[in-house]
């Protein structure tokens, strides 16, 4: 079984920067800045046979390259408790038909629609053990971040392997936005 995802690489300059950003909070998981990255679609395990469909699927998606803004810093919440903490993603009409090119061509080949709605971001950490109170004042000290913007050329199907200290995330197929 193969564990897959569809997202946007960002270029080395804009990880650095994001790293410099993971700090300052006690308890939280920060992610490891070789695995920053914009998820377009998780798919998850699948059979080799399948991954071989999604790779053709994706490889037909026609779209125009677009640059992408990060700006400001939020949370994600499960079961009342701050899981994760995010840079944002400005959600441009480029970004959304491209995201919306991948859903459905994952669709067409049978996988299940995805059932959360699409909220472009960056995961900098996971914060299940951090003080809600200290991931608070770290929104509010880091909420006017903002990046250059970012040319997209491309997508990537990654694959995932999970690991004791963080997931390796394998760049397996890039797909040339033109």
């Amino acid at each position: 079984m193969l564990r897959l995802f569809v997202a946007l690489a960002l270029p080395d300059e804009v990880k650095a920067q994001l790293g410099m950003l993971a700090c300052g909070i006690p308890g939280a998981r920060w992610v490891p800045r070789e695995n920053y990255h914009l998820t377009l679609r998780f798919i998850g395990e699948v059979e080799p046979w399948r991954a071989e469909e999604v790779d053709e699927a994706l490889a037909n998606i026609r779209a125009r390259p677009f640059e992408l803004s990060l700006r400001g810093v939020g949370t994600f919440e499960k079961g009342g408790r701050i899981s994760a903490l995010w840079v944002g993603v400005e959600k441009t009409e480029a970004l959304a038909f491209l995201q919306g090119k991948v859903e459905t061509a994952l669709q067409r080949i049978g996988l299940e629609p995805e059932r959360k709605r699409f909220a472009p971001h960056v995961t900098l950490a996971r914060t299940e053990r951090a003080s809600p109170e200290k991931v608070i004042a770290y929104v509010q000290a880091h909420n006017l971040f903002r990046a250059p913007p970012v040319a997209v050329e491309h997508f990537t199907l990654y694959s995932s392997r999970l690991g004791k200290e963080a997931a390796v995330y394998v760049p397996e197929v890039e797909y040339e936005l033109a």
